[in-house]
């Protein structure tokens, strides 16, 4: 009865890891604390604990490409999905994407409800590049509707001073940011880059294997 019951939980958190859509399937416990040490690693294990879920409190992970965002981003929404929760992974292109096509097809109904439903969304990528028109206006949707209700994570590029900008709608960016920003847990990561860092050490091993 007991490995029955260990089987199904075991298919749950798969079933809900793959429902998630990682892109990355790194956990927690492969990041790299050491590289950049000023990364607050007892906040980032509390986070991975799903408290701030609980408490419909929200993240945002700041700082240059390479540096761990989307690591522990989707680190922490696997911990979630473990545990037994809901989660959603998308880039913020992808995210967007999503609603240009519903709206063509005239059924963004069926997609908000997607983005409204998880316990924990992820928007991830904010800032790589400017978006298309009407972005804001359903970043603003999926924020506004999930404000207080549900847990959102996100990653950016780019100060938040700039998200006007790449939005094309600074009213908009600055409501978005009202909401999100009054219950968010702000992380502004700093330091080198872990890619950079992979290409390096590739680099050394190929030089040594020859």
């Amino acid at each position: 009865m007991n490995d029955e019951l260990a089987i199904r939980s075991d298919r749950g958190i798969a079933k809900r890891i793959k429902d998630a859509g990682f892109r990355d399937t790194k956990a927690l416990e492969e990041f790299d604390f050491s590289f950049n040490p000023t990364i607050n690693k007892r906040l980032i294990h509390d986070l991975a604990t799903a408290a701030f879920m609980r408490e419909r409190r929200d993240v945002l992970f700041i700082g240059p490409p390479g540096v761990g965002k989307s690591h522990l981003a989707q680190a922490i929404g696997r911990q979630a999905a473990k545990m037994g929760f809901i989660v959603l992974y998308r880039s913020i292109f992808d995210a967007v994407q999503d609603f240009l096509q519903a709206e063509a097809l005239g059924d963004t109904n069926k997609v908000l409800k997607r983005y409204l439903k998880p316990d924990l969304l992820i928007i991830d990528d904010m800032g790589l590049k400017r978006l298309p028109k009407q972005s804001g206006e359903y970043f603003f949707e999926i924020i506004m509707r999930r404000f207080e209700l549900r847990s959102t994570v996100m990653t950016s590029n780019r100060p938040i001073e700039e998200w006007g900008k790449l939005i094309g709608d600074v009213p908009t960016a600055t409501a978005i940011l009202d909401r999100f920003l009054s219950h968010a847990e702000i992380i502004q990561i700093t330091g080198r880059s872990y890619r950079l860092k992979d290409a390096a050490t590739g680099k050394t091993d190929k030089k040594k294997a020859e």
